[in-house]
């Protein structure tokens, strides 16, 4: 039997609905789909529920008297009578009461798991719930399901819909159109928009939920006048609506920065050219017109972007301004929105770099963004801030950072504007370019040493739309990006796995824990991430008796995998170093998604994975908390976003020419640093580098600078 049980405790009783299915290695098993924790039916069970110390200052021995005085009423007397626990020894009237509450606190959240089972809400999310709705939860949702929309981020409208609809709720009713007004809104975010056209907007709902264009019309007054959404009537006569807090990021985007660029430019250096010859010389570098141009615009404005492919001098353009700025006693912060980039960062510049959600010092900060507009933020203590990798970050993010910069402050924003967008929603590196509202240096030259790498040329190539294909190398290209032709996936899987287990290690002695990560556009299929990482489990950590496994769902967890988290947790608990040397010595709680470890340990007295992350951190996960990891000898493409890699495997199969664009390929290919190989087939390849399309995202970022600034 397996699946996921949150919240159980020893002694718990539970009705568990699931089904028989085949597992390849351990046969037939039972699978949870769902389960309902039930109430103890005599005083045995109940002995037993209270002694696993569920309830907080009950413990197997007052248990055991609880029972021994009430027997089979005990139950009852939680439920109704909770005073009269009193009657036992050490329990003060104020506890019996405390102990009552607790009860039948628990009881009511698990009426409500169960409940909302069938809506599709997890076991997780039945508890923010209750927390929002409290004891009378069930009656309100009973009055109205869709509350659930607003209060459970990622919930299917359509199943909530589904089941509205069959226990008697009309479809013209205004609680289901305003649900399905707002839910078509936030559906859109998930593909990185902020906004919707208004008639496609009333064209979406009135086919998804079958009611009139005049209804769906009267409900977005209604949400306009409670300030639920917001239509922004643009200059070329549109109008776009936006869910509340969409349009309240964008607006504080733009009013910050352009506040932030016309504030007076304290920390302008004075004889610039000459300060900025010592560093030169200091640095043994010589800069080329752009780079000078760039470390120019920086000193002249608070706010300054500056973007490039690989091999173009951002990082010599940084390390030069970190060292001119703290010549002039300036305090000069760096981030970047990932762990590994922020890593990679401070590699390359030799300075510490965060990433900005520690350098924010952002609490708790739930997957649900749109509830979070308006988190209290710590300032950044800094005089210059420099973000990296600036094509990651999305509006939400960028509000954040925004609200912790004290005016005169420097804000440089490098990046790659060629790159993937944002996961989340906007495109916020693309508007302030396109804005033009604020000075922005693209740099394009590839620097000589850089111009002998074959990943960096060719990188480059396609992103001008030019194949690599048949084409010969110059004898100066070093030979660090192979290709591999290929029609097949069952060829490419074998492609992938043998490069992983072995030809690589002859070729360059690369091994696969330290130096590769295989890299794919998707997660579907026989080269997607979910099947090629069973397979390379299998190749590159089989099943042994001497190494420990946990079962999570369809996942295999085994001592020695690879796995990535995969959202953000801040309280996971992490140590770094040795506790016995005080100087090498760091713990701290929190572990941010798309960070990459291995499994050290799995210790199932404990009911624990140990997971040492690449920058050397130890966590550890209870098996409850196993939904966060996932296996990650194989990720895809923009979850490796941000992150270098020495050795890139490449596949790319056979998809949607949607998904097959060539800033995905591009963007992958930029990930290797030392060896690229790539897999695929002639055709599909070069379709991509043909395909120049980007899906265009709803932004009103770009028209709200350019509003302010006229104004």
């Amino acid at each position: 039997m397996y699946g996921y049980l949150p919240f159980i405790e020893e002694g718990d009783t539970l009705k568990i609905i699931g089904k028989m299915v085949i597992h390849q290695e351990y046969g037939e098993q039972f699978k949870i789909d769902t389960f309902e924790k039930l109430m103890p039916q005599n005083s045995k069970a109940l002995e037993k529920y209270l002694s696993s110390g569920t309830i907080k200052g009950i413990g197997p021995a007052t248990a055991k008297k609880i029972v021994e005085k009430f027997g089979e009423d005990a139950i009852n007397i939680f439920k109704f009578e909770p005073l009269r626990l009193a009657e036992i020894k050490g329990i003060t009237n104020d506890r019996a009461y405390e102990i009552g509450e607790e009860f039948n606190e628990k009881w009511e959240l698990w009426q409500i798991v169960g409940f909302l089972e069938k809506f599709g809400v997890s076991a997780n999310n039945s508890k923010k719930v209750f927390d929002v709705l409290g004891k009378d939860a069930l009656q309100k949702i009973d009055e109205n399901p869709y509350l659930l929309v607003d209060i459970v981020y990622g919930v299917d409208f359509y199943k909530i819909d589904r089941i509205a609809l069959e226990i008697g709720m009309p479809k013209d009713n205004d609680f289901r159109i305003k649900s399905g007004i707002k839910y078509a809104l936030l559906t859109a975010s998930y593909n990185g928009h902020l906004c919707v056209q208004k008639e496609n907007l009333v064209l979406f709902v009135t086919n998804s939920l079958e009611v009139s264009e005049e209804e769906i019309e009267d409900n977005i007054i209604n949400l306009k006048v409670k300030e639920e959404i917001i239509i922004e009537e643009r200059g070329d006569g549109s109008n776009w609506i936006y869910l509340y807090p969409m349009y309240k990021v964008e607006k504080n985007i733009s009013e910050k920065l352009l506040a932030l660029k016309n504030s007076k430019n304290s920390k302008y250096i004075k004889n610039f050219e000459k300060y900025l010859r010592i560093q030169e010389e200091k640095l043994g570098i010589t800069l080329s017109e752009k780079q000078f141009e760039a470390l120019e615009q920086i000193n002249d404005n608070n706010v300054c972007i500056i973007t490039g492919g690989p091999g173009t001098g951002k990082t010599t353009i940084i390390k030069c301004m970190i060292e001119l700025y703290k010549s002039e006693k300036k305090k000069v912060v760096l981030c970047a929105p990932t762990g590994r980039a922020a890593k990679r960062m401070t590699e390359t510049t030799g300075e510490e770099a965060k990433t900005i959600h520690r350098l924010l010092e952002i609490g708790k900060i739930e997957d649900d963004k749109v509830h979070n507009v308006d988190v209290n933020l710590t300032p950044i203590d800094a005089d210059i801030i420099v973000i990296d990798e600036m094509s990651m970050v999305d509006s939400f993010l960028m509000n954040y950072i925004v609200k912790a910069i004290y005016q005169g402050t420097k804000l440089v924003l490098v990046g790659d504007s060629n790159q993937l967008s944002s996961v989340g929603p906007g495109c916020i590196l693309k508007d302030l370019i396109d804005s033009k509202k604020f000075a922005s240096v693209s740099l394009n030259k590839i620097f000589r040493q850089a111009a002998k790498s074959k990943i960096i040329v060719n990188s480059h190539n396609v992103n001008n739309g030019i194949s690599f294909i048949g084409k010969k190398s110059e004898e100066e290209q070093e030979n660090d990006f192979f290709y591999i032709n290929e029609q097949t996936q069952e060829k490419m899987l074998y492609q992938v796995v043998s490069l992983s287990k072995e030809r690589l290690a002859n070729y360059g002695n690369y091994e696969f824990f330290k130096n590769i990560q295989v890299l794919t556009p998707t997660k579907k299929g026989m080269l997607g991430t979910k099947e090629l990482n069973n397979y390379l489990q299998d190749a590159l950590n089989p099943k042994s008796e001497k190494k420990q496994e946990k079962q999570y769902g369809a996942i295999t967890f085994r001592e020695g995998d690879r796995v990535m988290q995969i959202k953000n947790n801040y309280d996971i608990y992490w140590e770094k170093g040795s506790s016995s040397d005080l100087n090498s010595y760091e713990n701290g709680a929190g572990v941010f998604n798309g960070e990459l470890g291995r499994i050290t340990k799995i210790n199932n007295t404990e009911k624990n994975i140990e997971v040492l992350f690449d920058d050397e951190k130890i966590a550890w996960y209870a098996f409850t908390e196993l939904d966060e990891l996932e296996l990650a000898y194989s990720i895809t493409i923009h979850k490796a976003q941000g992150s270098e890699f020495d050795v890139v495997v490449m596949v790319i199969p056979w998809a949607s020419s949607m998904l097959l664009t060539r800033n995905l390929l591009y963007t992958g290919m930029t990930r290797a640093k030392k060896l690229l190989v790539l897999i695929g087939s002639k055709n599909v390849i070069e379709n991509m580098i043909n395909n120049s399309e980007i899906k265009k995202r709803n932004t009103g970022l770009k028209y709200k600078l350019e509003k302010l600034e006229n104004i």
